[in-house]
Order: structure tokens, then C-alpha cells, then sequence
């Protein structure tokens, strides 16, 4: 019997002293046998044979060099070699593997070294005792298991065979140091393959390089030294990733090959790795001519070596690598290695069964990657035709399945259902382990599904379990397994997909399997069990207390199964008490919960110190405890629990297998007890606890997923708490991480999309950053896609989504969000019927967002049901309840909504004394005690306003004072409470009395108009409500004549550009236009006009007018000036027109049925563009001279719009109508004009009705002289008497007019009597709609050479019935009054060419055009006005997505292009 023991050698102690072995007479030792086996196992490089060194009294012996076969296990030299005669002289014996078979560099690998003495050796030699050797450290298996020497004692003069010379030193001091080095580099090179030491490599190719220094052109060893070279070089390549010199490797291998010619016994191994490199050079570089040369080698070897050689069954192997990847895309880490070279016969199935059964029941890593090993190789022995490879494939799966549920190495798992697969397709249908490959293989997708989550895994092992049934009819003694089996899978499926009928399914097979076990049969209560927990499965989903009740009655019986000492009791008293657990959350009797209580602590009791199972049942306790503790509110079972699971977590030291879930469940609960008691210690030590437990779950790990999320949870918590933006942005991170675990397809995505969506909320209310909430909606739309009807969790996200577009809409006020949000609650409400716990807060949800739409339409209906459902939820929620103060909250804004509305006292009272308790139970910390303030504040406000109790104004300014102090500089609730402020200082203002508070203006007018301000420049809040806040401003400012009345202009007409610029169509803007004031502009500058400053009222009117024109522009603005400022200009002027070119583009024409998942990508998409070009264009100011760009023109810029003549301005507002004159170098000049709006208006009116009744060359036009002679009274005369001082007469002047002055005939103004003045007598007048067009126009003039001209016409467009005449004799008067080429260049398109797509064409390519047809304004939607062509209508918003910047001139002769009325005018 051998006894191992680690290290090299293994052997027995002897009690005999070997110095007691008597030579007498004998004059000579010989060995004359040395067997060494297994030489090939676990060897990491093909040898080319192996040799025995063996060292006595300073002399060296080596063997021959041998070469053996794969199948070769056992190896024997028959060499004598003499040993001395003393029995304690001690001799050294090394076994090593060669790669050349002569003439022999060196030594080449170690495989085994001993010493022995003489006496021993002779010993065992006597008792035929080998020597074992056990694997070297940290290696599952090592070459040269063992080594046995026969060993004679002989008379000098006895005949023997020749005896071994010992090798002679070595000639040379150089061929010394070549051996020498040549050993030092295989020894490194051999540990680098173990350990992957970089170091070791590197040390390696010195040796060699040494080694080949030393042998110059031909010396015998210089093959030798450049194949060893070349082998570490291409080893180094392969470790760091890099091939920055390929060719010297290359270079090294073909050299060694060429000093190697045919019949060299090195040959074959020297072509073996040349081939393999360049197949590695052809993973990395693709050259056909690197595989045809690898293939040619490979050939060779194919031919000249013995069929059951090492070398030629690599070669097999390279070519079956090569054969399944001939396009180049074959791995080079796989080309880039020799395979083991085991020549070990495999061992019989019996004992690899018995192995692997010891490695499935202990965990031996060491052992199982062993017994991995042996099944791999014994599969290269029992081939697909043996009739045993079957269940060696399974065989291996099932430990690689082992392997996998210890390691997570994904590799594993997928090779497990392989070879899982390929054993199952050699069982046919009627073979006795087809039902167990079957189960096997469903097993293992069902345990990757769990691992990734892809369906088909699952319908797949469902299917496989459902074929297993089959095959176990009725009768059959496997049957119940085969139920079982199947409906645990179902169950499963049902988890994923909510299917009712999966889960009834799995009910009923499991109950068929319950009835397969009665009461005497050994698995009944693991059926029990199992029917149990699926029972409890349907009662959760569908609320019948008969299943849970069954439930409960079948853990009873399967408990009854266990008295007292069964091992599985404990197991039993867990099942039973989560049921009654559970039956407590449902009907929460106490009764219950105490029972499962007593259950645990049997439990607990039954799994002592030093139980397997008794961190288990004391985390189960523990959270029983915790349950109790949140119905009971005792401080003692919390710090039980707590106690429990601190035990529990030193039972799991670290490298417990159960570490991290223990260290989660301590966390929740140090995180409850923070909830209960704010003792910040447990927060930051619940933190602390998943951190460690996240470490413990590293990338591949199955709870990974698990941990992210809870340490994401806890330190959202800190950040309610604290407030420290850190926390925030680390818990959205972690979620990111989690939900990049949970691809699409997985069980858990929707859950990861849903819990990120909510961080990203979060951020987005403490922020204010549009782009986090877009995100937040679009993860909860994927979310809700993945939760179906009558999926469990549906209801929540819809809850959520719904909750995320109600707050959009607040923010951006787009309708469809709205609706879409009711319509969301709505059915969030029906899957929460009376009840459900949700349901209080699914009716307070719904009836905000009614309320909502009330207040934006004015529908009675929304807001009676408003009311009724915040009366219902409230009832649902009774003092204690911790949603009470919202529910509170809701009816009391209800409540105040109607009594707005309808003006009952009796509901503005109750508001107000429900918005009281709602604060009581919101204190100090409470992060919804702001709103609580807010809500309060505002209805105090509005009960002063009507009944005039100064205790109520006071109280609310007091309340949205505190209310600001809690919220910091980014929280967009800022603006909220800056206007409610502004609005409370007013009423104090407007009453008369005196708000002042400590250190406070006494002016409550000014500190109102500092809290709107305020409001305004919140950044946070966005801009729609900052927008509003500025309007408002304008409003009060305006109204009470305040001084910061032009700065609140100044502030909307910069926050409405802003806005609109985050408007992606023409329509959109125009749409949003019509929501704020029309007169804006005009109203704006008559206010820099009533405070002096006319430039300003220039800027401003500019700024203001044409605002959607304006947007465009920008898009088309030239940067042609940047190529002369240096690349970084350069890259910045190409970023301006490409992002500039993407925003240009008409937005997608969404269909009926887009879903709107899209169109709010598409939205998203915009508004990040829109954030990309702002970036731009702020990095372009910082070029010198570009510091303006686009940016509102400044009057001294605009000024240069007169340099060829003045240009009069009409502004006409509410407050004033002006005049202003621009010249080119001297100050502008204002005059009032005296008129005012209303008699401007009605002078529109009296021409448009004079031109319906008066028009015609013969016609009596009366009417239409009194309204010039009006025009010329009010406007145009005095006018023309200030210009005296600026144009000379018969000059041109430009004529800007705003608002109403836009539908005058300013040019035909005149007295219209004998002698009398007209405009037309002293001025040339043009107009232009804005001073930027017509430097514009100026300058695109002045870069002419030649005017592009086409005249379309179109006089029967389709779909009208009449002809409109004349249209072919316009265009040829056209062309006759045109200059000739080259000044002008003149196309026509009419009748059948001019079409919708062909004028589109002639109007970009042409800078002048003049249109004669037919057309049709809609003053509701100005952008569907169109010109009728013969095929389609060309509308306005047709040409406005044209580029149309470089356009100098439009004539449109075209009926209805220039009706106009009161309804039509639009913003100045």
C-alpha cells in the first residue's frame, strides 16, 4: 500500500533502517528498469519524447529519448545504469519531457524529481513499491504519476549487459551556458503556463534569446534554440493581446523549419507549431495565403507521422478547428494553444460515476474540475457509436450543471445543455433513459432561464417535461416524478407571464402527483408541499381564500407527516408558517401571525448551534418578527429581528456561501428601524451591508441583480433623507448596472426598467432636467409593454407610467399626456376592486388627474367624480393609515377646486381644515411638509380674498416663508412657491395693509414683484412655468406700473424664444403660440417707449416679432466666415450645420396608430438635438467676434437696415401707438401718434369693406378715400412732417408696421383733394416685415451676379372646376418687363408641369419667383393655406421646411393671398 502525502514524492515509511541492508559481497548496484506512467497527463506542450536523468557521487546518466503514442500510458527504459554499492548514498532521478528528439539541447521540462537513497531503492524494488507522485500545487492533474526502478545487486565480475556511461562535461564553456540557459527558460516557460506570470515570460525569452546567441549558423543546436525562441515569443504575444511584430515569431518558426529538412525526426513538431501560428495570424489578419501555408504543413504531418502519435492527433485537431471556421473567423486564443497531450486510457464508467457522485456531494473544486477532465477525455474514447457514451454525456452535463451552480460561469451551463442535447438525441423514444436525459435536459434550460431569462429556454424545458410524461402513462412507478417535475416548470412560466392557465395547470398535475403519494409513500409530504405553494401562488394572484386556506391545511398535514425527531420537521414548520403568515397580510388576524411565530421558533429551536440549516430559520424568524413589529408597532420584536439576523450573519463568516443574503436581510431591517426611529447609524449601516454584499456578487453572479438594487434603494433612501446629490447619482448608476444584467427577454427586465424609471424621477424633481423625465416615461412604457393584461405587477406600472405623464404635463402642458394619464389610472383602478390595498391609492390618483383636466376644460362631470373618489379614498384611509395625510391633501384641493368654481363657503372650510390635519401628520423632516405648506398657504389665500380675515393672509405668507426654507436652490417646487408669494404680497398690497415681516421690504408691491421674478429665473422649474411666471409678471408689473416692468418684457420674450426653440414643427410652435399673448412684442416695446428707451423698444419689437420665422433662420444661418478661424472654428461651424441640418427636417408624420412610445422617442430625440445646438452655439461666441451670434440684434446692428433710407417702425398697443424713425447714423426719433388701437382697428374694418363694395376702375370710391384721408389724419401725416429732416423728397422710405398697421395701405395714404399731400407725391415706399430681413435681403443682393428667375403658373389645379383666366399672359408680361441675361435668367412652369414635387424643385433652385394661381387660407391652421398645383396643394408649411434663406423676392398673384380681418390678425 502506497501512501501519498503532497509534495513531488510519495512513498511508505519503513521501520527497517535502510543502513541494516547488508551488500556483502556485493561489488556493483544496477538499475536495470526505470517505468514511469502517465508522462503525458496535464501536459500543457506536445514533448517530443521523454528521458530519465539520474545523478550519483557527481556523475550524470540520461536515458534515451523516447517517443510515444496517445494511447501509450506506461513508458520503460531498459538502460542499466550503475549506482555505488553503499547503502545510504543517496541518488537523484528527474523525469523530463523533450521537444527535440535529437540531437537534444538540454534537459527540456521537469516533470517529476526525487532523490532516494541506494538502500530504499533497492527496497522497493524488492516489494515492487513504485513511487507516487501527487498533483503539483495548483494543478488539478500532473504528468508523471509515478515512477518504478528495478534494482539488481551484482558481483563485479557477473556477465551483465553494457551499463550506461555517464555523460561527459560538456566541451565548452559556452555549450555550458547553453544548457544552462535553454533549462532556466523551459522551467520558466512551463510555471508561466501555470501561474500566467507575465514576469516568468519575460525571463523565459531572455534565457532563449541567450540560448540562441550562443548558437551561431551552423551549430547543431541553433534549430533547437530558434524553435525554443520562437515558442515564447508567440506565447507572449498571446498573453498581452498584441501583435505589434508578428513577424519575428514568423520569422523564428520558418527558420528553425528550414534547418530542419525532410526526415529530420524534428520536423513534424517544428511544422505543427508553425502551422498553428499561422493560423493565428490568419484569426488576426485574414490573409488566404497564412491558412493555404498552415493547411500545406499540416498536410505533411498528416503523412509522415504515425496515426496514434501526439503530433498527429494535434494536427486532426487543428484542421477540425480550421474545417468549422474557414472564413476567418476562428478563434485565435483557441489556434494559439497545444491541447493536453494525455495519453492516460480513461477510466471505466463505474468509476467515473463513483467519482463524480463524491463531487456532487462535496465541494471539492479541485476534485470536480478533475473528474470535468476525465469524462473529456474519455469521451475521445467512446466514440458516438459506443454504448456508453450516452450516459457519459449526461453524466457530464449534470457535474458541469454542478459546476455552473458553484462558479456562474455561464460556459458551463450552455456545455451542460449541450452535451445534455447530444446525449438525448442517442436515446431513441422507447430507450429506458430517455425520460431521465428528457428531465435532465429540461432542468438545465429551466436553470438558464432562471440565469438570463430567454423564454425559449423555458418553453423548451416545458415541452421536454410535457415528453417525459408521456412516456410515464398511468401505472408507471416514475409518474409522480414526471408531475412534479412538469408542473414546477409551469409554475414557473406562470411567474413569468401571468397565464391563468399555466398555473391551474401545474395545480392540477400536482394534485395528480399528490394523489400518486398516499399517505404512506415517502414523497407525500414533498408533494404536499409543493401543491401547497402553488395553491398560495393562485391566492395571490386571484384573492380566493379557499386557496390559501388549502394551502395552510396541506402544510398542516405535510407538518403532521413530521413529528417530533423527523428530519424534515423544521423544513415542514417553515412552509406552514409563511402561509399563515401570509393569510395574516390578507386578513390580518393577529391570531395568525403569532402562530407562524411559534412555528419559526420551533424551528429555530429544532436547528441548534452548529445546524446546517440554522441561519435559515433564524433569518425566517426574524422577518416574522419584522412583519409583527410594522402591525404592532413593538419596539421589541424589531430589535429581536434585528438580533436574529446579526446572529444569522455571524454564522455566515467570510466565504459563506450565504454571506451576502444574510448580510441583505440585516440591511432591510437596520433600514426599517431607521424609517421607525431616524437614528442615522442604521442607514448608513444598512448601506454599509449591501455594499459588502454587492462585492460578494461580482459581474456573473446570479444575486447580482438582487444587490444592485437594494444598495440603489437604500441610498435613494439617504438621499430622501439628506439630500446629498452623491447618493442620488450612485443609485440611478446601480440601477443602469442592474437593468444591463436584465437584457431583453429576462424574467426581471420590467422590474429593473421600472425601478430605474422611478431614480430617474426622482432626479428629475430635484433637478429639473427635461431629459431625466423623458427617460423615466420611456422605461415605464418598455416596462408596461412587458407586463400584459393579468400580469400580477400590471397594475403598479400603470400606476407609475400614469403618475410619470401627469407630471409632464404640468411641466410642458401637452394634453395627450393628460388624457393619456386618466386613461392609464382608469384601468389602474379596475384591477384594484374594493379590497385591494392599492385601491385608496388608485382612486386618489385618478381623481387628481381628473381634477387636473377640470381645471384646464371646465367639464363639471371631471370634477364631480373628482370629488367622489377623494371622499372614497379617504374612507379607505382611517386614522393611522400612512397615506391618510395624502388623501387628506387631495380632497382638500378638491374640495378648494369646487369651491372656486361653485363658490361654497362650506367646501373651501373643510378644504382648509383637512389641509390642517393633512400638516399635523406631515412634521418637521417630513419630505411631503413643503407641499403640505404650500396647499395650506394657498387656500388661506383665497379664503382672505373672499371673506377678508387678515389672520388667513397671514398665516399664509408665514407658511410659504417656511415652505421655502425647506427646499434647496435646484428644487423646481421653487417656482410654486416664489408665485404663491408674489400672490399673497399682492393681496396685502391691494388691501392695504402692511405684510412687512423681518427684514423684509416694506413695499409689499416690490416684494411681490421680487418673489415673481424669483419664480421666473428658477432654472429647475422649466420653462413652461417659467414662462408662465414671467407673463404673469408682465401682468402685475404692467398693471401697477412697477419699475422692473421693462425687465419683465425683457424676461418673456427671452423665455418664449426658449421655449418654442424646444418645439420641433412649424404647426407645433404655431399651436403654442396661441397660448400666450398676442401682442407680446408690440406691448413690450411701447414700454421701452413710455420709458425712454427707443433703441431698447427696437430690440425688442425685433426680438419678439416673426417669432417662428425666426427659429427657422437660425437653422439656415452661413458660417462660411469661420473657415478662416482655425480648425477648432472649423469643426464647430461643421457640428452648427449638421445639427442644424437634423433639427431643419420636418418632424416624422406620425400615423393614427403610432404607438406613442415613438412619437415621444422622436420628441426626446428633438429636445436633445435642440440641447446639442444650444452647446454649439455657445462654443461659436467664444470665437472672437462671433460673441453676438444669434443672439437678439442689438440697435446699433440694426441701424445699419437704414443706410439706404429711413425706415418708419408703427407700433401699436394697447397702451400707445408710436412711430419711430430709424436712420443710419443718427438716434432713433419716437413720436405718439393720435390714435390708439381701437381706432386703428376700426379703420382696418372700414377698408376692408370699402374694397368688397368700391373695387373696379369705374366704381364709386368714396368709402375708400375716407379711409386713406384717415390714414393719411391719424398716421402717414404726421409721419411724413418728422422726415423732412431725414430723406429728401422723392427718396425711398421702408415702412415696418406692427400688429393692425400691418393690414393698412400706408403707401396710398394721402389728403386725396386738389393740391392736396399723398405719400406717393413725396416717398418712394417699400416695406419689409422686420429691419433683420432687410439687411438680410442687402446683403444676398449684394452676392448676385445673376437673378434666377421662374414665373408658375397654374390655372385648372385639380379638384377645381373653373379656369382661371389670363395666367399664360401674366407670365409673359413677366418675362417682357425681366432684363435680359445676364442680369436675369427667366424659366416658366404651367399647365401640366406645374406640380406640387416640380414647383418645389423650381423654388429652391430659383431666388425669384412669381406664383399665378388659384389659393386658399385657412386662418385657423395658417400652415395648411396653400397654392393649388395640378396634382396636390403646395401649403405654407410645404415651403417653410425648404431652405429658403438665400430667397430674395416673392410676387404671389393668387386669389385669397390677401384677405384679412379682425379674427386674422395675429401677433405684430
Amino acid at each position: 500500500m502506497c501512501v501519498l502525502f503532497s509534495g513531488e514524492l510519495s512513498y511508505q515509511e519503513y521501520t527497517r533502517d535502510p543502513g541494516e541492508i547488508h551488500l556483502c559481497g556485493v561489488q556493483q548496484v544496477v538499475i536495470t528498469t526505470i517505468r514511469a506512467t502517465d508522462l503525458t497527463l496535464g501536459l500543457r506542450r506536445i514533448p517530443a519524447g521523454f528521458h530519465v536523468v539520474v545523478k550519483v557521487d557527481g556523475a550524470e546518466y540520461r536515458t534515451s529519448n523516447k517517443s510515444i503514442h496517445v494511447d501509450q500510458s506506461v513508458v520503460e527504459w531498459h538502460e542499466h545504469i550503475l549506482l555505488p554499492c553503499e547503502s545510504s548514498s543517496k541518488v537523484w532521478v528527474s523525469v523530463y519531457a523533450s521537444f527535440e528528439l535529437n540531437p537534444i539541447l538540454c534537459h527540456g521540462e521537469c516533470l517529476r524529481t526525487f532523490e532516494i537513497s541506494v538502500g530504499e531503492l533497492l527496497d522497493r524494488s524488492e516489494k515492487l513499491h513504485p513511487i507516487i507522485f501527487q498533483p503539483k500545487q495548483e494543478e488539478i492533474v500532473s504528468a508523471c504519476t509515478s515512477v518504478f526502478m528495478t534494482a539488481e545487486q551484482r558481483l563485479s565480475d557477473q556477465n551483465v549487459a553494457p551499463v550506461l556511461c555517464s555523460l561527459t562535461i560538456l566541451t565548452s564553456r559556452d555549450m555550458n551556458a547553453l544548457a544552462l540557459r535553454t533549462d532556466a527558460g523551459y522551467r520558466l516557460l512551463a510555471r508561466h503556463r501555470r501561474t500566467q506570470n507575465r514576469r516568468d515570460l519575460d525571463q523565459s525569452i531572455k534565457h532563449f534569446e541567450r540560448a540562441s546567441d550562443l548558437c551561431p549558423v551552423d551549430h547543431p543546436y541553433r534549430p533547437a534554440a530558434l524553435f525554443n525562441l520562437a515558442t515564447a515569443k508567440f506565447a507572449s504575444f498571446q498573453a498581452n493581446g498584441t501583435c505589434l511584430d508578428l513577424d519575428i515569431p514568423n520569422s523564428l518558426f520558418q527558420d528553425a523549419l528550414d534547418l530542419r529538412p525532410i526526415g529530420h525526426p524534428d520536423r513534424p513538431i517544428t511544422q505543427l507549431r508553425r502551422a498553428i501560428f499561422l493560423l493565428f495570424l490568419f484569426a488576426k489578419r485574414g490573409f488566404q495565403s497564412d491558412a493555404d501555408a498552415a493547411k500545406e504543413l499540416l498536410s505533411e504531418i498528416l503523412n509522415v507521422c504515425h496515426g496514434n502519435s501526439h503530433i498527429y492527433k494535434a494536427a486532426l485537431i487543428v484542421i477540425e478547428k480550421f474545417a468549422l471556421h474557414p472564413t476567418g473567423s476562428i478563434d485565435e486564443n483557441d489556434l494559439g494553444q497545444e491541447w493536453p497531450a494525455s495519453s492516460m486510457l480513461p477510466l471505466s464508467l463505474n468509476h467515473l460515476f463513483d467519482r463524480a457522485e463524491r463531487c456532487l456531494h462535496r465541494d471539492e473544486p479541485r476534485a470536480l474540475d478533475e473528474v470535468i477532465w476525465l469524462h473529456y477525455d474519455a469521451l475521445r474514447y467512446y466514440n458516438t457509436r459506443h454504448p456508453c457514451r450516452g450516459k457519459l454525456l449526461g453524466n457530464l452535463a449534470v457535474i458541469l450543471q454542478t459546476r455552473f451552480e458553484r462558479r456562474c460561469n455561464e460556459k458551463d451551463l450552455d456545455q451542460a445543455i449541450a452535451l445534455q442535447t447530444e446525449a438525448l438525441a442517442l436515446w431513441p423514444v422507447d430507450h429506458i433513459d430517455r425520460c431521465g436525459s428528457l428531465n435532465n435536459l429540461a432542468n438545465q434550460l429551466s436553470t438558464r432561464f432562471r440565469h438570463r431569462g430567454d423564454d425559449e429556454d423555458l418553453d423548451q424545458a416545458i415541452a421536454l417535461q410535457t415528453e417525459a410524461l408521456y412516456l410515464r402513462p398511468a401505472g408507471h412507478a416514475d409518474r409522480s416524478l414526471s408531475l412534479n417535475n412538469l408542473s414546477t416548470q409551469l409554475s414557473t412560466r406562470f411567474d413569468h407571464r401571468g397565464d391563468d392557465e399555466d398555473l391551474d395547470q401545474a395545480i392540477a398535475l400536482q394534485t395528480e402527483a399528490l394523489y400518486l403519494r398516499p399517505v404512506s409513500h415517502a414523497d407525500r409530504s414533498l408533494s404536499l408541499n409543493n401543491l401547497a405553494t402553488q395553491l398560495s401562488t393562485r391566492f395571490d394572484h386571484r384573492g380566493d381564500d379557499e386557496d390559501l386556506d388549502q394551502a395552510i391545511a396541506l402544510h398542516r398535514e405535510a407538518l403532521a407527516l413530521c413529528p417530533v425527531g423527523h428530519t424534515d420537521r423544521s423544513r415542514s414548520l417553515n412552509n406552514l408558517a409563511t402561509q399563515l403568515s401570509s393569510r395574516f397580510r390578507h386578513r390580518g388576524d393577529g391570531k395568525d401571525l403569532d402562530q407562524a411565530i411559534a412555528l419559526q421558533t420551533e424551528a429555530l429551536y429544532l436547528r441548534p448551534v452548529g445546524h446546517a440549516d440554522r441561519s435559515l430559520s433564524l433569518n425566517n424568524l426574524a422577518n416574522q418578527l419584522s412583519t409583527r413589529f410594522d402591525h404592532r408597532s413593538n419596539d421589541g420584536d424589531l430589535d429581536r429581528a434585528i438580533a436574529l439576523h446579526e446572529e444569522a450573519l455571524a454564522l455566515c463568516p467570510v466565504g459563506h456561501t450565504d454571506r451576502s443574503r444574510s448580510l441583505d436581510n440585516l440591511a432591510i431591517q437596520l433600514s426599517t428601524r431607521f424609517r421607525y426611529r431616524g437614528n442615522n447609524e442604521d442607514l448608513d449601516q444598512a448601506i454599509a451591508l449591501h455594499r459588502e454584499a454587492l462585492t460578494l456578487r461580482p459581474d456573473g453572479h446570479t444575486d447580482r441583480f438582487r444587490s444592485l438594487n437594494n444598495l440603489a434603494t437604500q441610498l435613494s433612501t439617504r438621499f430622501d433623507h439628506r439630500g446629498n446629490d452623491e447618493d442620488l447619482d450612485e443609485a440611478i448608476a446601480l440601477h443602469e448596472d442592474a437593468l444591463a444584467l436584465c437584457p431583453v427577454g429576462h424574467t426581471d427586465r420590467s422590474l429593473s426598467l421600472n425601478n430605474l424609471a422611478i431614480r430617474v424621477s426622482t432626479r428629475f424633481r430635484h433637478r429639473g432636467d427635461d431629459g431625466d423625465l423623458d427617460q423615466a416615461i420611456a422605461l415605464h412604457r418598455e416596462a408596461l409593454a412587458l407586463r400584459p393584461v393579468g400580469h400580477t405587477d400590471r397594475s403598479r406600472t400603470l400606476n407609475n407610467l400614469a403618475t410619470q405623464l401627469s407630471t409632464r404635463f404640468d411641466h410642458r402642458g401637452n394634453n395627450e399626456d393628460l388624457d393619456h394619464a386618466i386613461s392609464l389610472y382608469r384601468e389602474t383602478l379596475a384591477l384594484c376592486p374594493v379590497g385591494h390595498t392599492d385601491r385608496s391609492k388608485s382612486l386618489n390618483n385618478l381623481a387628481t388627474q381628473l381634477s387636473t383636466r377640470f381645471r384646464r376644460r371646465r367639464n363639471d362631470d371631471d370634477l364631480d367624480e373628482a370629488t367622489a373618489l377623494h371622499e372614497d379614498a379617504l374612507a379607505l384611509c382611517p386614522v393611522g393609515h400612512t397615506d391618510r395625510s395624502k388623501s387628506l391633501n387631495n380632497l382638500a384641493n378638491q374640495l378648494s377646486t369646487r369651491f372656486r368654481h361653485r363658490g361654497n363657503d362650506e367646501d373651501l372650510d373643510q378644504a382648509i381644515a383637512l389641509d390642517r390635519e393633512a400638516l399635523a401628520l406631515r412634521p418637521v423632516g417630513h419630505t411631503d411638509r413643503c407641499g403640505s405648506l404650500n396647499n395650506l398657504a394657498h387656500k388661506l389665500s383665497t379664503r382672505f380674498r373672499h371673506q377678508h380675515n387678515r389672520e388667513d393672509l397671514n398665516e399664509s405668507r408665514e407658511n410659504l416663508r417656511y415652505a421655502l426654507t425647506l427646499l434647496n436652490q435646484h428644487d423646481p417646487r421653487q417656482t410654486v412657491v416664489h408665485a404663491l408669494l408674489a400672490r399673497v404680497y399682492l393681496l396685502f398690497h391691494h388691501s392695504g395693509l402692511d405684510a412687512a415681516g423681518a427684514g423684509e421690504d416694506t413695499d409689499s408691491l416690490n416684494v411681490a414683484m421680487h418673489h415673481i421674478k424669483a419664480a421666473a429665473n428658477v432654472v429647475s422649474g422649466g420653462l413652461l412655468s417659467r414662462l408662465r411666471a414671467s407673463l404673469f409678471w408682465v401682468r402685475h408689473s404692467d398693471k401697477h406700473g412697477h419699475g422692473t416692468q421693462l425687465e419683465a418684457y425683457a424676461t418673456a420674450m427671452q423665455l418664449l424664444d426658449a421655449y418654442m426653440s424646444t418645439t420641433a414643427s412649424v404647426s407645433s410652435r404655431h399651436m403654442a403660440m396661441k397660448n400666450f399673448p398676442r401682442t407680446l412684442a408690440v406691448d413690450a416695446a411701447s414700454c421701452a417707449i413710455c420709458s425712454g428707451d427707443v433703441c431698447r423698444a427696437v430690440e425688442l419689437l425685433e426680438q419678439g416679432r416673426t417669432v417662428i420665422w425666426t427659429q427657422m433662420t437660425r437653422l439656415r444661418t452661413s458660417l462660411d466666415i469661420l473657415q478662416t478661424r482655425g480648425d477648432h472654428a472649423v469643426a464647430l461651424m461643421k457640428k452648427f450645420r449638421d445639427l442644424s441640418s437634423l433639427l431643419d427636417k420636418p418632424p416624422a408624420d406620425h400615423a393614427e396608430a403610432t404607438p406613442r412610445v415613438d412619437i415621444e422617442a422622436e420628441e426626446t430625440r428633438y429636445r436633445r438635438l435642440v440641447q446639442d445646438w444650444n452647446g454649439t452655439v455657445e462654443e461659436i461666441r467664444k470665437i472672437e467676434g462671433f460673441s453676438r451670434f444669434l443672439l437678439p440684434p442689438i440697435f446699433s446692428d440694426l441701424q445699419d437696415a437704414a443706410r439706404d433710407g429711413p425706415i418708419v417702425v408703427l407700433i401699436a398697443s394697447k397702451s400707445s401707438c408710436n412711430a419711430i424713425i430709424i436712420t443710419h447714423k443718427q438716434p432713433p426719433t419716437s413720436m405718439q401718434l393720435s390714435t390708439d388701437l381701437q381706432k386703428l382697428t376700426k379703420l382696418v374694418l372700414a377698408f376692408r369693406v370699402a374694397v368688397e363694395k368700391e373695387v373696379g376702375p369705374k366704381g364709386n370710391q368714396t368709402a375708400l378715400i375716407k379711409a386713406l384721408r384717415e390714414l393719411w389724419d391719424l398716421v402717414v401725416g404726421p409721419v411724413v412732417e418728422n422726415l423732412g429732416g431725414f430723406a429728401r423728397p422723392g427718396s425711398r422710405i421702408w415702412w415696418c408696421p406692427t400688429s393692425v398697421f400691418n393690414f393698412l395701405p400706408l403707401h396710398a395714404a394721402g389728403e386725396y383733394k386738389q393740391k392736396g399731400k399723398s405719400l406717393s407725391q413725396q416717398y418712394i415706399s417699400s416695406y419689409t416685415p422686420s429691419l433683420t430681413a432687410l439687411i438680410k435681403a442687402r446683403g444676398s443682393h449684394e452676392k448676385s451676379l445673376s437673378v434666377p428667375f421662374v414665373a408658375i403658373g397654374q390655372d385648372r389645379p385639380n379638384g377645381v372646376s373653373f379656369t382661371l383666366d389670363a395666367v399664360e399672359s401674366e407670365l409673359e408680361l413677366v418675362r417682357r418687363l425681366l432684363p435680359p441675361l445676364p442680369t436675369a435668367s427667366f424659366s416658366k412652369i404651367t399647365s401640366i408641369d406645374a406640380t406640387k414635387s416640380r414647383v418645389l424643385r423650381a423654388l429652391r433652385d430659383n431666388t425669384w419667383f412669381h406664383l399665378a394661381c388659384h389659393g386658399t387660407q385657412r386662418f385657423d391652421e395658417p400652415f395648411e393655406s396653400a397654392f393649388l398645383m395640378r396634382d396636390q396643394r403646395l401649403s405654407l408649411l410645404d415651403i417653410t421646411q425648404m431652405d429658403l434663406s438665400r430667397h430674395q423676392f416673392a410676387f404671389l398673384s393668387a386669389c385669397e393671398t390677401a384677405p384679412s380681418g379682425w379674427f386674422a390678425i395675429r401677433r405684430g
